[in-house]
């Protein structure tokens, strides 16, 4: 593909892009900010075109502001004439998204350093954080930052990348078919590694299997472009995937990783219910909770290993990361409520669901927790058709603990649209069934998080002394409850 118009090629704007720092940005409220920080020499602004906005219409500020220059779409802006000695600050392209993008896959190849892309259903962002602190301690790696995934953020984490970095971790994310494999034909990874195949994205992927073919668009690539591939050994799911691709035909290389194989594995649980790994050593905390976390702690040992960094120096370099953005996060109230809260409300779809559920309910409960066990469950989105019996599964596992552990003093708070509908039907079909158990009133549903948090605020529900589970889709917003609770 190719963007030249007004002989500016994709050459020149990497020229320009070099000697401006290599600074870019689809953001023109950051290009003040920027500006002033340097001088008021600004990124390279690109004019992303969406749905419900141009960024053409504000490339004319973002000059004002500092931009070095303005890559724009179809034609220069509303009031900028063409033989202007302004219209020299605008590089006008058919598509300036795709224009973005080739300008990310062409500084990824004149670097030339090693790229390691990850997917998953789940835990990509944890896995991605962990395996950066693990090279780092041997290696300048460039990241990507936050979870800036997809076809905008790939190409802006591969512009951040310098000449002084070793290597890069690329997060990447999608909830169609053909998305990876696009990201892919961009950041052109050597290594590639998927934390699982989950029941995640099921509407827009299609389904089950639908998911498997898209996240394995990744071993798709390493197995053409002789790359290596990252896989737990214990997961079957990744096992056949992987004896598919890279089989008699296939150039790339797969490596199966166990974490004992390094002496490290996941010990007992703190009370507070952060993951423990043991070596030989001795016992060491991390900061996270879960022992679900093992499997990412276990991808990012595999990876420094292959990496050569020493197993003692990544052990401490995991042990000392801590999530935020409430990703499997501890919070324990010493004042006020006393309630210990196990926040991973970032995002949620059944296999994540369910494995926060799983470690959960396994906590062992404490003589002076009042309210026992308290699950606030939000939303699970981007399921369409699976929707409905997805939520029904949770609903149904929920009354199944109850009912047979009574001494778990379960109480359930459901939030959102989907929750609701699931819970009428139900108790729709035990009603049909004749079952009047009086575990059933462990569960009340609320239409969102507000309605919630004003109940929680007025004392009509009080929850103290409690271990408490907030998890559910990051439109659901139930981290507004955290101050409540």
């Amino acid at each position: 593909m190719s963007n030249t118009v007004l002989g500016k090629s994709l050459s020149k704007l990497y020229e320009l892009y070099c000697e401006n720092g290599g600074r870019v940005t689809t953001d023109s409220r950051t290009v003040r900010a920027e500006a002033e920080r340097r001088e008021g020499v600004g990124p390279v602004f690109f004019a992303l075109k969406g749905e419900q906005f141009d960024g053409n219409d504000y490339a004319v500020q973002a000059v004002a502001d500092g931009a070095v220059a303005a890559v724009v779409h179809d034609k220069l802006p509303k009031g900028v004439k063409a033989d202007s000695e302004e219209a020299a600050r605008y590089i006008v392209v058919k598509d300036t998204l795709a224009a973005l993008q080739e300008l990310a896959a062409h500084h990824r190849e004149v670097l030339g350093l090693p790229v390691l892309a990850l997917t998953g259903s789940n835990g990509k962002t944890t896995t991605k954080e962990l395996i950066t602190r693990v090279l780092r301690t041997k290696y300048r790696v460039a990241c990507t930052r936050g979870n800036l995934n997809n076809h905008i953020g790939v190409p802006l984490t591969l512009l951040s990348i310098t000449d002084e970095d070793d290597v890069a971790v690329v997060e990447m994310g999608a909830n169609h078919q053909g998305e990876i494999a696009a990201l892919c034909a961009i950041a052109r990874p050597d290594m590639g590694l998927i934390t699982n195949v989950g029941r995640a994205h099921l509407e827009g992927f299609g389904g089950p299997e639908g998911v498997r073919l898209g996240k394995g668009e990744l071993y798709d690539y390493l197995a053409q472009h002789g790359g290596t591939a990252f896989y737990a050994a214990d997961d079957g799911v990744l096992s056949s995937m992987v004896a598919e691709r890279f089989g008699a035909t296939a150039t790339g290389v797969a490596v199966a990783y166990r974490a004992e194989s390094l002496g490290v594995s996941a010990a007992a649980e703190t009370p507070n219910d952060r993951l423990c790994l043991r070596t030989d050593r001795g016992t060491v905390e991390t900061g996270m909770t879960g022992r679900y976390n093992w499997a990412n702690v276990a991808a990012a040992l595999a990876v420094g290993d292959y990496f050569g960094v020493d197993t003692e120096a990544a052990v401490k370099a995991i042990a000392a990361y801590h999530p935020d953005n409430n990703r499997s996060q501890v919070a324990v109230s010493i004042r006020g409520t006393g309630n210990v809260l196990y926040m991973d409300a970032y995002n949620a779809n059944p296999s994540s669901m369910s494995a926060a559920l799983d470690n959960f309910l396994e906590l062992p409960m404490t003589p002076d927790e009042e309210s026992g066990k308290v699950v606030i469950l939000g939303d699970m989105r981007e399921l369409g058709d699976y929707a409905g019996q997805e939520h029904e599964v949770v609903i149904t596992r929920l009354l199944h603990t109850q009912q047979t552990n009574t001494d778990a003093l379960l109480t359930c708070y459901l939030v959102g649209s989907e929750f609701g509908k699931a819970w009428e039907a139900v108790q729709a079909k035990m009603e049909e069934e004749g079952d009047t158990a009086a575990s059933h009133s462990c569960i009340k549903t609320f239409p969102d998080a507000q309605s919630l948090l004003e109940a929680l605020q007025n004392g009509a529900i009080s929850i103290r002394q409690a271990q408490v589970l907030i998890k559910g889709s990051r439109g659901m917003a139930l981290e507004t409850l955290y101050s409540a609770l």
